[in-house]
């Protein structure tokens, strides 16, 4: 008859019922070992774990106050959120009672994160959603019309307002998650168990914290398929090892080049795989290239500061390479952190009358921290307090904190997205280098760690009254060498315009800008290969920011050429090219070298 089950069909649905009992099983077997797990959680500072009670309590007086004067603004806010929150629930209810079991219309804006085709048409997902929204407009408007705050409070209190809107999405639970609901009944559970597994390996290898893995840990090996252009290390001390790459042509420019990356993660991020390898076209171009491969600190590392950095750092590597190379000069590059040291290597150079360095190339550096842009609402008291005293009993800034404020500045991107996919959904982290490289972070000296934050981020000195870097005071106007900066648009952790300023107020007569699209990352590791993100040039950098950008060119494609096209002119002319090493520094290891995988004992 008809609706009634088959045999084979009654059987497979006694199979699948087995087969999901069997996985709620296993999870009800793995809860012991995430009980495990959790009870080794790290013990993260209180001061650590978010923003200052004082911010709360000036924000809710501000809002009291604001209710009391004026009412009638609060009660305005109020109804328009009363009103739309009780006019859905009525559409929806007629929709229910005319039997269409469909959502009532839906007005809201595209949101990624509820792509999946049932938030607009299942009535349930789609009044959850709808209501969820409305509440996080509310909560948006309620905050941004506090008065009573001065620009940097109210940027702090609309940031950590909008993290926890963010935590409480339904995209985040699983009975508010149509996606991860469907994948659970696909596989029969199977997604849910090996979700599990996914959350507890990620407490076990972080100390029993929540750290998501962005990337499949076993799809690479530094050395093996990333990091891969072949050098060798010509010079080690306690700082770095110096790699010397080989040559990829017969000739090469006479000045070498020395690159520096940012030592809050590891050099690789320009040798990645070997079609988006900066380091490997560099190379191509006919120069001699030399990488500084930061240590990676354990608590020894407590009194190393940024004179450190300048002396037994970005003075030796450069005088190692020009030794090796029989030059009097080198080009440079620094990156980030790293283009900041090297913009104050560079002003105590000058002030030392050492003209080693003939020109600079600065990667999404900040040297005026006036405006530090989204991070800045990590950088009050608050927080570097809660760091100074970290520091000054574990003598080390652990990579754990780093990697949790970068991830929270893009919290939907690096946490909650891949958290769902990875616990909700079952999934296993895509093989994205990158990401693997995101994930590969290092420990940060304590000494040095404060004073950035302190002399740089928070008290602004090399864009002042002056920074303390080996025996002297720099400002930005003691750097006097030709130079090149690449910032990137939409860069969260150097705002372009910010790197923008600095440049504008050091002191060198030759100063080229350049704008590429994209982000911290992704705008420098652009091969010209690869035509996705373009760059804006404008050689007056007398205007302001917006007036720069507003009259600036657009080029389609990578910058990279446009900025070799610069660098050639300052590297002199061509010679044979280099093997790594000399007699006075014979190879110590081939590259990557030793100290990009060494795990510090801490």
């Amino acid at each position: 008859m008809p609706g009634e089950k088959t045999g084979d069909e009654t059987e497979s649905n006694a199979t699948s019922l087995a087969k999901f009992e069997e996985n709620l099983g296993r999870i009800e077997e793995l809860t012991e070992r995430l009980l495990n797990a959790m009870a080794t959680r790290r013990d993260v500072r209180p001061d650590l774990q978010g923003p200052s009670q004082d911010l709360y309590m000036k924000a809710g007086a501000a809002y009291m106050t604001e209710m009391m004067s004026n009412p009638a603004r609060m009660i305005e806010h109020q109804v328009e959120y009363w009103g739309k929150t009780l006019r859905h629930y009525v559409e929806a209810q007629q929709a229910f009672v005319e039997g269409g079991f469909a959502a009532p219309r839906d007005e809201t804006a595209g949101d990624k994160r509820f792509s999946n085709p049932l938030w607009k048409t299942n009535p349930y997902f789609n009044f959850v959603k709808q209501q969820y929204l409305m509440n996080a407009e509310a909560i948006e408007k309620a905050v941004s019309a506090i008065e009573g705050l001065d620009d940097h409070e109210r940027q702090r209190v609309e940031y950590f307002s909008r993290q926890i809107v963010d935590l409480f999405s339904p995209t985040n639970f699983l009975a508010t998650n149509p996606d991860a609901l469907e994948r659970a009944i696909e596989t029969e559970g199977e997604s849910l168990v090996k979700g599990l597994e996914n959350l507890i390996e990620d407490l076990e290898s972080h100390d029993g914290n929540i750290v998501v893995t962005l990337a499949d840990k076993d799809a690479f090996r530094v050395g093996e398929n990333i990091a891969t252009a072949p050098g060798e290390v010509v010079f080690r001390n306690h700082m770095f090892e110096l790699i010397q790459y080989a040559p990829s042509t017969e000739e090469v420019h006479e000045i070498p080049l020395v690159i520096f990356p940012p030592w809050i993660n590891k050099f690789y991020i320009l040798d990645l795989k070997p079609q988006n390898s900066f380091i490997r076209w560099v190379v191509e171009q006919g120069y001699t290239v030399f990488v500084v491969s930061w240590v990676n600190p354990d608590a020894g590392y407590r009194d190393i500061g940024m004179s450190d950095y300048f002396e037994d750092g970005y003075l030796k590597a450069i005088s190692t390479a020009k030794d090796i190379c029989g030059t009097e000069t080198v080009n440079a590059i620094g990156y980030c952190i790293a283009g900041t040291t090297l913009s104050l290597s560079l002003a105590r150079m000058a002030q030392l009358g050492d003209t080693s360095v003939r020109s600079a190339t600065f990667f999404t550096t900040l040297t005026d921290f006036s405006d530090p842009g989204e991070v800045g609402v990590f950088l009050d008291d608050d927080f570097v307090d809660g760091l100074e005293a970290e520091v000054s009993e574990t003598g080390i800034l652990d990579s754990f904190y780093m990697a949790r404020t970068f991830s929270y500045l893009r919290s939907n991107d690096l946490i909650y997205g891949p958290a769902i996919k990875s616990y909700m959904m079952g999934q296993a982290p895509p093989a994205f280098d990158l990401l693997y490289w995101n994930g590969d972070g290092t420990n940060l000296p304590g000494r040095m760690s404060i004073e950035y934050l302190r002399g740089l981020c928070q008290g602004n000195r090399f864009a002042t009254d002056g920074f303390g870097i080996g025996g002297g005071t720099v400002r930005l106007s003691d750097v006097n060498i030709p130079l090149c900066a690449v910032a990137c648009e939409t860069d969260h952790i150097a705002p372009w315009k910010a790197s923008y300023a600095g440049i504008r107020q050091m002191g060198s007569a030759d100063k080229t800008f350049i704008l590429s699209e994209s982000g911290h990352i992704a705008g420098i590791v652009n091969p010209p290969t690869r035509v996705k993100y373009g760059h804006y040039t404008n050689d007056d950098l007398s205007l302001p920011a917006e007036d720069w950008q507003a009259g600036a060119e657009e080029h389609a494609g990578s910058w990279w050429p446009r900025w070799e096209a610069w660098l050639a002119p300052k590297s002199g002319s061509m010679i044979p090219a280099r093997t790594p090493g000399s007699g006075k520094y014979p190879p110590l290891a081939p590259a990557p070298g030793t100290y990009v995988t060494a795990v510090p004992d801490v």
